[in-house]
């Protein structure tokens, strides 16, 4: 699944039918569809960078179980660590803490009948989170290895956690 399609597809429901304010269910789903667009780019990141290629049928069925190894609850829990992701490059940072607020008013447009959305704050949102998406493919891969590995594996009880410096 593309990011930037999914960011095309939020914007298309924002603007579908819109002779000034958008319907609310258009609004609630460009919101979800800009952080599954964030959703999906860190997925296909991890798949990525601890598989690489799809050449064979055994590596695509690797990158296939990575890539839907990325659980929501677990990689927020991680963006929101702020002291174990200082030791990231600021495009990787920047990413956490989108996707963390991104999740957030995806949970209110999703579950929250009371939430109340407006066309140009969620403009705004999705022009963000589709500069921070190109932003984050750029970072260096080996930091978006070590930050596929931060998001996805579970931390040893028995052993402490370290952080580089």
């Amino acid at each position: 699944m593309d990011s930037f399609d999914l960011i095309a597809a939020a914007r298309d429901l924002v603007e579908a039918g819109s002779y000034g304010r958008p319907r609310e269910a258009n609004l609630r789903r460009a919101v979800s569809t800009a952080y599954y667009a964030m959703f999906h780019c860190l997925a296909a990141s991890c798949a990525d960078a601890l598989i690489g290629g799809q050449g064979s049928q055994r590596r695509y069925a690797a990158w296939r179980q990575t890539y839907r190894a990325l659980q929501h609850g677990t990689a927020k829990a991680r963006c929101q660590r702020q002291r174990e992701l200082q030791q990231y490059p600021r495009e990787i940072q920047a990413f956490a803490a989108l996707f963390v607020s991104m999740q957030q008013e995806r949970h209110w447009a999703d579950y929250d009948p009371a939430a109340s959305f407006s066309k140009s704050p969620v403009i705004k949102r999705i022009a963000q989170a589709e500069a921070i998406i190109a932003d984050f493919l750029k970072a260096p891969l080996p930091d978006r290895r070590a930050f596929a590995a931060y998001v996805l594996l579970e931390f040893r009880a028995d052993e402490p956690q370290t952080r580089i410096r």
